[in-house]
């Protein structure tokens, strides 16, 4: 258990870099190398890709807060932003939350591959929303909340892939939508836990120190190093050009996508 530990102490580091750089969510990372962790320690297959997306999102709680610090504290965050769209948001997340626990693995798993994949062609290609008009009324960022929350859960990630271009689609300032994106992955990530933990909890075949399908010894692992890995990212996000790292985070998001269904089709 104790080098297991260690490998989800790593992976919350980089998994925290990550979404504290590119706003994308530590989940892009997390899902399909923790999904290879779970079949090595031989958990059993029906479940290994829900305790990878539940245990992720757990983990977003913590990186989402500590990005959001980092991104208040440069005045990135629109508060009244995230106000209007959190509640489109929880009910979004809790619902697909509910449905991610009926859908089978290997369904689930394809359409977390063709998400990621959509992702990284966005980042390869530096792909951004024009902006066309301003951010809609209560109703509108409603819908718009739920969407991205419902996509999020299913994918087990903080939304910035979906918030950003959409707030940037709204004549939302880059670093703004970026900063507003890591406060709205903080209900996203508590919605989607809770979920996750209620909707397995008559589940059987789960490992020890499962709550749900969320297993705590990663959640712990990858929460106590992504808490510091995240205010770097975010650092960089405001200091740096990334257009060649969003190149080659692309490249990694395919090629994890491409061995998470190898070891799930396998």
């Amino acid at each position: 258990m104790s080098l297991w530990l260690l490998a989800y102490a790593g992976l919350g580091l980089f998994s925290g870099f990550c979404a504290g750089m590119f706003g994308v969510g530590g989940g892009a990372v997390i899902v399909p190398i923790l999904t290879s962790m779970f079949v090595a320690q031989a958990i059993p297959h029906e479940h290994v890709l829900h305790l990878a997306l539940g245990s992720s999102m757990a983990t977003i709680v913590f990186t989402s807060l500590s990005s959001l610090r980092a991104h208040h504290k440069r005045g990135a965050v629109l508060w009244p932003v995230v106000i209007r769209i959190a509640p489109g948001i929880v009910l979004g997340t809790l619902l697909s939350s509910q449905l991610a626990s009926h859908v089978s693995t290997r369904p689930l798993g394809i359409f977390f591959a063709v998400f990621m994949c959509c992702v990284a062609l966005q980042l390869f290609f530096n792909g951004k929303a024009q902006a066309h008009r301003e951010l809609p009324g209560t109703v509108g960022m409603s819908v718009a909340g739920m969407v991205i929350g419902g996509i999020s859960a299913l994918v087990a990630i903080g939304g910035g892939s979906l918030s950003v271009p959409f707030m940037t689609w709204c004549n939302v300032k880059v670093h703004n939508a970026i900063g507003t994106s890591a406060a709205i992955g903080l209900p996203i990530a508590v919605s989607g836990a809770l979920g996750y933990a209620v909707s397995a909890w008559q589940q059987t075949g789960l490992p020890d120190l499962s709550v749900g399908f969320l297993y705590l010894p990663a959640v712990a692992g990858m929460s106590l190093t992504s808490v510091f890995a995240a205010p770097l990212g975010a650092r960089l996000a405001h200091s740096l050009p990334a257009a060649t790292m969003n190149k080659l985070f692309a490249t990694l998001l395919l090629l994890l996508a491409t061995k998470m269904l190898h070891t799930l089709f396998a």
